[in-house]
């Protein structure tokens, strides 16, 4: 009879996730996150929590001594065309991901037009790859056949599917667009420009948010300027511009797909004799290094990339534990960067 009411005591006294985090001075979604091996924990709480856990009788799975591997492809021709610094440390969140999970990861630039499912087939065999993470890369109808047929797990990254049959991480693309023309339109521009030009649906959804906050804004016109993007995007976006400045059509803003076109524009519209922002008024996207090298230093709106990386990879270890849930999709925020090409709006944001 003692010794059954000992083991209900034990029972009784086994502490919750809730007190593990009170004695650890954490919160229960931490704690959450380390008992289940999750990985975007320091190793120093990591280790704190699991030493409370453990001394205080709460059954600690071991870390899995193997975690399937992931094999990141990334379109080579985006990274040579100039957005080799946007994609790199995507990359380096990527990586950061992977070790702190344990997961073996490898990555292969390759042409898009030439990721056919044998290759894909091929390059994760090389890699003994169980996941594939789709870095800047939208899956053609015959790879996004072959991936699903099989259930390879997969994380779109900087990317989303409209069908949400993968899994995904994205910059948040349509209202960080509808936040960058809103800045515009509080500072009373009424008739602004949005360049832009890719396949990719991501890029779509910019080019929904610049249209919506158009819409939103009384008496606004908007502009659509497609851009090729075949060589340098500042050179065509300066081009592009200067052309429009020339037909005198009225426009004084521009909301720019990317901080490289918005670095063209900068420069058409000043060699216009048009003061900045004064007369014409620029936001870009993505705060590349490049924004903080114009004068005026270029207002823009701010993409964590390397959080971008880390949650594809928490979002692979989930669909190893379950390969048959519904998708998900990670919207990250976009946050505004203040700079000197914007007139009145700055100090409200």
């Amino acid at each position: 009879m003692s010794d059954q009411k000992t083991k209900q005591d034990q029972k009784i006294k086994r502490p919750r996730q809730a007190d593990i985090a009170t004695l650890a001075g954490v919160s229960v979604s931490t704690v959450s996150r380390v008992l289940a091996n999750e990985p975007g924990i320091s190793e120093t709480v990591r280790r704190q929590i699991l030493k409370v856990a453990a001394g205080h009788g709460y059954p600690v799975k071991p870390a899995s001594e193997t975690v399937a591997g992931g094999l990141a492809l990334i379109a080579s021709d985006g990274v040579t065309g100039g957005l080799s610094v946007f994609y790199e440390t995507i990359v380096e969140g990527l990586r950061a991901g992977a070790a702190e999970a344990g997961m073996p990861f490898e990555i292969r630039m390759v042409r898009e037009d030439r990721i056919t499912p044998d290759a894909v087939r091929d390059y994760m065999q090389a890699a003994a790859a169980e996941g594939l993470f789709l870095v800047g890369i939208d899956p053609n109808e015959m790879l996004r056949d072959w991936l699903q047929h099989n259930r390879t797990p997969t994380v779109l990254v900087n990317g989303t599917d409209p069908r949400m049959q993968f899994d995904g991480v994205s910059p948040a693309n349509f209202f960080g667009a509808y936040q960058a023309t809103s800045r515009l339109t509080q500072a009373g521009h009424r008739r602004i420009l949005h360049l832009s030009g890719s396949h990719r649906q991501t890029i779509r959804e910019r080019i929904r948010g610049f249209e919506a906050a158009i819409a939103a804004t009384p008496g606004a016109e908007g502009r659509f300027v497609s851009m090729a993007l075949q060589g340098s995007a500042s050179g065509e976006a300066h081009e592009r511009m200067a052309a429009i400045l020339a037909e005198n059509a009225g426009f004084t803003a521009a909301f720019c797909m990317n901080d490289f076109i918005a670095v063209g524009v900068l420069e058409a519209v000043t060699e216009a004799g048009l003061r900045v922002p004064e007369d014409f008024a620029i936001v870009g996207f993505d705060d590349l290094p490049c924004a903080l090298m114009t004068n005026p230093q270029l207002s823009t709106m701010r993409v964590d990339r390397a959080a971008l990386g880390r949650e594809a990879v928490s979002l692979m270890l989930s669909r190893f534990r379950n390969r048959t849930a519904p998708a998900r999709h990670i919207c990250q925020a976009v946050l505004p960067v203040p700079g000197g090409t914007v007139p009145n709006a700055e100090t409200r944001e």
